[in-house]
């Protein structure tokens, strides 16, 4: 497999997740004005207060485990691949969601520009466009973006120049009279309160930075944090507080749909919302290039993982995955023709998946805090600061469940059957093994065709199981080796785990710890261990030797949690897990 050697730097990785988050104030400030009323810039500022609570979360957690797959990564080395696996489906699925509604959104607002411009078919083209894009290579991707994100913000700088001049020249009667209606959701607190929870729905693309955190120079990640905390803080209550200053209430009902537009075109004139139109169909487009690098990253971690099938690893000279980029334009393209262009029930999706991968962040911090102490870590979040934002998140999550009840039959709609169908890949070894029995027992009356279907399962079943696996040891406890059996019988596809203990020239290994091994191995069967003994050095440069040695990939390579004076980072040594 081949990577690419240029990393990205703090702007490029910035502007990637950038665009999706910036996007927000295009719908949120509407959405927000619509139960907030006038106070709407206030909700949106605790979502700010949220989000830099999670810059530290985030911080922590990726700063502890810096490899791609965000929420999936944490629990992967904090619980197990089923947990794991069911905080990809979500991440998936919210960016699954996030490309389509923001290709569609594009093209309503270029409909507007361009009337001739039939949505669904442009829809498609906008898809396709980004595909291509991120096959071409993540450096490629990043100029694009990085384009993308300069306009958008000197769009929205403008926009809010423009509608300060106007309260400048025109007064604060509008704002005057908008602060003394009443308030869409009756009482402050039950405005702000659902204020709150719909906006908490412009902070989408947060999460996407940790998911491809490997093709970024190492500092850049907690860097691409703070920009994007900074710029949703800034635009984003400041976009509202214009909105109810230069707009009465019900005129902001009416024009939800394109709102920034016609407040340019209110403070500025037809020039402006010209601008503003532009400007929206460029940074949607670049929402979609963000779902397309943030699942790259994951996808392909969950394939390195054998959650997803192997023939999905295929990747180009720049270190693109085409397989998986084009199963996720698929999967994208299927929904936007199902739905033919009613992007209305995707709003669900993409509001339950985003808001569930956010707790599943905090959550994972708590266990890597108990589960994995002695990992070290650049910074990390005290417990109430993860628990307050964990509690903030699900009561979003509640507020707009409550808002839209109809929401979580739609989500559930999407979210079993793909939960289903990583239930199958991770366990297609013990299906297979039933498959062969269902299959004999049908068969029995046709002996040839019984016996080559039983033929071609076994030889499936054994080169999926054949595959082994390493532990690193430093002289482990039976009780702490037990551990390592139950999670790889449990959570992987084997039959086969090498124990290594590597040690200095002259040390004897103690024969309790032999012994233990042996008992290990009568008292599992069905796993073959190895044990082996290697004098050296522990670190990158020794798993990596035995990677190419064994042919054993490194993120089937297993160590327990290491303590502060380890010398290496756990990134450094290539994607090697932690189980214990």
């Amino acid at each position: 497999m081949s990577h690419p050697t240029k990393k990205l730097g703090t702007l490029s990785a910035t502007a990637i997740c950038g665009n999706d988050i910036t996007s927000s104030c295009l719908y949120v400030s509407a959405l927000t004005i619509g139960y907030a009323g006038a106070w709407a810039f206030v909700a949106l500022a605790m979502v700010a207060g949220v989000l830099f609570l999670f810059r530290k979360i985030y911080g922590e957690v990726v700063g502890a485990l810096p490899l791609n797959g965000g929420a999936y990564n944490v629990l992967l080395n904090t619980t197990n691949k089923t947990n794991a696996s069911i905080a990809a489906c979500l991440t998936i699925l919210s960016y699954m969601a996030t490309a389509v509604i923001s290709a569609s959104e594009a093209m309503h607002y270029l409909h507007a520009l361009v009337p001739a411009t039939p949505v669904i078919i442009a829809t498609l083209v906008v898809l396709t466009i980004f595909l291509l894009l991120n096959i071409a290579g993540i450096s490629e991707s990043a100029v694009v973006a990085v384009v993308i994100f300069v306009i958008h913000l000197a769009s929205m700088a403008l926009l809010i120049l423009a509608g300060g001049f106007y309260v400048i020249t025109h007064g604060v009667s509008i704002a005057a009279l908008n602060f003394e209606a009443p308030l869409p959701s009756g009482g402050i607190a039950a405005s702000l309160f659902f204020g709150f929870s719909v906006a908490m729905l412009g902070v989408s693309g947060f999460e996407s930075s940790a998911n491809f955190v490997e093709e970024q120079d190492k500092g850049v990640f907690p860097k691409t944090l703070r920009n994007m905390w900074l710029a949703v803080t800034t635009i984003n209550p400041l976009m509202a507080l214009v909105a109810i200053a230069v707009l009465p209430l019900a005129t902001v009902g009416e024009h939800k749909e394109a709102l920034l537009s016609f407040m340019g075109l209110e403070v500025g004139g037809a020039w402006l919302s010209t601008v503003i139109s532009v400007d929206a169909v460029l940074v949607l487009c670049g929402a979609v290039l963000t779902s397309f690098v943030g699942v790259s990253g994951l996808m392909k971690r969950m394939t390195l993982d054998r959650v997803l099938p192997q023939f999905l690893l295929k990747e180009t000279a720049r270190g693109s995955s085409p397989r998986i980029l084009i199963l996720f334009y698929g999967l994208c393209v299927s929904v936007l023709l199902i739905t033919a262009g009613d992007i209305g029930a995707l709003a669900g999706v993409y509001t339950i998946s985003f808001l569930i991968v956010m707790a599943y962040f905090a959550f994972g911090n708590f266990l890597l805090k108990i589960k994995r102490a002695r990992l070290p870590r650049p910074e990390s979040a005290e417990p109430f600061v993860v628990a307050l934002a964990l509690l903030l998140v699900i009561t979003a999550l509640y507020g707009n469940v409550r808002l839209q009840p109809d929401l979580l039959v739609v989500f559930l709609q999407y979210f079993v059957p793909a939960v289903l169908i990583i239930q199958v890949f991770l366990k297609r070894n013990v299906i297979l093994e039933y498959l062969a029995v269902v299959v004999t027992s049908f068969l029995k009356s046709v002996d040839e065709l019984a016996r080559f279907t039983r033929l071609r399962l076994n030889r499936t079943i054994r080169s999926l199981t054949q595959q082994e696996f390493v532990y690193f040891t430093k002289g482990d406890g039976i009780a702490a080796l037990n551990k390592v059996m139950m999670y790889v019988e449990e959570n992987e596809i084997t039959k086969r785990l090498k124990i290594v203990t590597v040690k200095k020239t002259g040390d004897v290994t103690p024969a309790e710890f032999l012994n233990d091994v042996k008992v290990l191995d009568r008292a599992y069967p069905d796993i073959s261990i190895e044990f082996i003994e290697i004098e050296g050095t522990f670190g990158p440069s020794l798993v990596q030797h035995l990677s190419q040695q064994w042919n054993i990939p490194t993120n089937f390579m297993f160590i327990g949690s290491p303590g502060d004076k380890f010398p290496y980072r756990v990134a450094e040594l290539g994607g090697v897990r932690l189980i214990i």
